[in-house]
């Protein structure tokens, strides 16, 4: 994996974006495909990691991994482990994460609403939304 230069212009143009637009600073956050999901399922509280793969059937390993990783930079999840045989992972939310529920309840009211065809669906799945 090549290095990413710190001088270009694409780099500069992100770090303006970061610095002057709250949007983009959350999106940089939790942006992305799966990001999103992994803190819903979280929203309902600790769970180990496989009970997070089984939950997100579709998501590799791989991928399932890296994401968590980064959650957990960003100071989004907390990963508590236990130095057993079987590991023993949990991932909970942080004070910082549990913060960000009004905005995934938001994304899904938004849904709910511009669905179209989903919009049904979308307003009976609203009633299993994970509550505070």
């Amino acid at each position: 994996m090549t290095a990413v230069k710190e001088t270009s212009v694409i780099q500069e143009n992100k770090n303006n974006a970061y610095a002057n637009c709250p949007v983009t600073f959350v999106m940089e956050r939790i942006g992305g495909y799966w990001k999103p999901i992994i803190l819903f399922n979280l929203l309902t509280g600790t769970k180990r990691y496989s009970e997070l793969k089984k939950s997100i059937p579709d998501i590799t390993e791989k991928v399932l991994i890296q994401q968590l990783k980064q959650l957990e930079i960003d100071g989004l999840i907390i990963r508590k482990s236990k130095p057993v045989v079987p590991p023993y992972v949990t991932y909970q939310l942080s004070k910082k994460g549990r913060e960000l529920r009004p905005v995934l309840y938001a994304m899904a009211e938004w849904a709910v609403i511009n669905g179209g065809k989903q919009s049904k669906q979308f307003s009976k799945q609203m009633e299993d939304f994970p509550k505070e």
